[in-house]
């Protein structure tokens, strides 16, 4: 009878269990796994061993004048001189039961082979052959096959006997959103439970070409492709900005910056957290040299600060000029009370040649706008109003028109004065 090894739960070890495919002589539960074994023809899943098949032993529906098959051990090396034609079949076997991947499930079906040797003699022999698909069918190998059946029984016995290691966290089963700290997130699958664009699956999903399409349906459908892969690669953008800037690993991120924060002075703390605004638009790369040199900015600025204060508090005061000074100065004292006019610097033309609405505005109407630094938008308003209202009264006064428009006086009278050159407004105080 062929036993196959079960699952391992949660409080059993290697050792509480046998490892691989076992063969047990039905009749007298002998194990036969390791020596040759007589399996009946008739009847579905029937072994024995060679004493009770000489002996002519019947269990059962078995009767000792079914048909046989001899069962060999087949532990000579087909593909790797490590590994037997038997540890070869067991290990596609496994591949087939368990899918690629769970190597731990295939190695515990293999039984005398480690998760890391059946996954890397798997991409050697079977994944990276010059043959592939199919594995190099040429190998010679000049070997006993005794010697292969006692090197394969020696390693069970040391896999048997080994310690095994300490048991880890139980992790997930699967990787879904319910199984981990962030919410919606599956980093086994590196997927998030809602996607961008999570519907786009569905108008691609029953897609078919077929050889009675037209050329314009062809098209059509190669168009509906072309814009699902767009939003693919939209998706990708999205997923690699959050893993770019450590969005998932919050709890790493505030345990660095709580450590840092220790280091800082109170003046370095205070400016840190009045840029960590923009943390959330740069890589921490990026955030970490936008610090840095806004730290080598300011420190000259203090030094130099502190160095002005420091001179000003220690330089001596001007002498004081006595009347008599004052009288035999060539201005006299009319002219040093006398204050000089003040001259107000005019602002500079505001850039506007990409704000919204621009393309509204005439040549004569963006130059306005420029010079008054009013943004199209608004000037746009203010037109709106200042039309409105002339056409209701049939006529506006400058006072009217400043009066309705709460801004800068001078700005208000010269938006009217453009309009009354431009014709759009007839002044009523003329």
């Amino acid at each position: 009878m062929t036993v196959t090894h079960r699952k391992r739960t949660a409080n059993e070890t290697e050792k509480d269990i046998e490892s691989g495919v076992k063969y047990h002589c039905d009749p007298c539960s002998q194990n036969i796994t390791d020596t040759v074994r007589i399996r009946c023809a008739v009847c579905s899943d029937f072994d024995l061993c060679v004493r009770c098949f000489c002996g002519g032993v019947e269990l059962g529906k078995h009767k000792n004048w079914h048909d046989y098959r001899v069962m060999e051990q087949h532990s000579f090396p087909i593909f790797d001189v490590e590994w037997g034609a038997d540890e070869e079949l067991l290990l596609i076997e496994g591949a087939e039961t368990f899918g690629i991947g769970n190597w731990q499930d295939i190695a515990d079906h293999v039984g005398s082979k480690t998760r890391e040797e059946c996954e890397s003699h798997y991409l050697k022999v079977y994944v990276e052959s010059d043959t592939w698909p199919l594995p190099n069918m040429h190998e010679k190998f000049d070997m006993d096959p005794e010697a292969q059946a006692s090197r394969k029984r020696q390693r069970l016995t040391q896999r048997a006997n080994r310690v095994p290691a300490p048991a880890k966290a139980q992790k997930p089963m699967t990787s879904q959103p319910a199984n981990h700290e962030i919410a919606g997130y599956m980093p086994g699958r590196l997927e998030f439970e809602t996607e961008y664009e999570n519907e786009a699956e569905q108008v691609v999903k029953d897609m078919i070409f077929s050889e009675e399409d037209t050329p314009e349906e062809v098209d059509l459908k190669l168009m509906v492709l072309e814009i699902y892969n767009n939003k693919l690669n939209k998706r990708m953008e999205r997923r690699k900005f959050v893993f770019d800037r450590g969005f998932l690993e919050y709890k790493k991120v505030r345990i660095t910056n709580q450590t840092a924060d220790r280091k800082r002075t109170s003046k370095e703390r205070d400016q840190h957290n009045g840029v960590r605004v923009f943390a959330q638009l740069q890589t921490r790369e990026d955030y970490d040299k936008f610090v840095e040199g806004l730290m080598k900015e300011t420190s000259p600025r203090h030094a130099i600060t502190a160095s002005a204060l420091n001179d000003r508090r220690n330089a001596r005061p001007p002498p004081q000029r006595s009347s008599i000074d004052d009288a035999l100065s060539p201005r006299g004292s009319a002219a040093a009370n006398k204050s000089a006019p003040v001259v107000r610097k005019q602002a500079s033309p505001l850039n506007i040649q990409n704000a919204e609405g621009i393309h509204l505005l005439t040549a004569p109407e963006q130059a306005l706008c420029s010079t008054l630094r009013i943004f199209p938008k608004s000037y746009m308003i203010i037109k709106e109003q200042l039309l409105k209202e002339h056409a209701r009264l049939g006529g506006l006064k400058r006072r009217q028109a400043r009066e309705l428009i709460k801004i800068d006086v001078n700005k208000t009278g010269k938006i009217y004065d453009f309009f009354v050159e431009a014709g759009w407004i007839q002044n009523s105080d003329a």
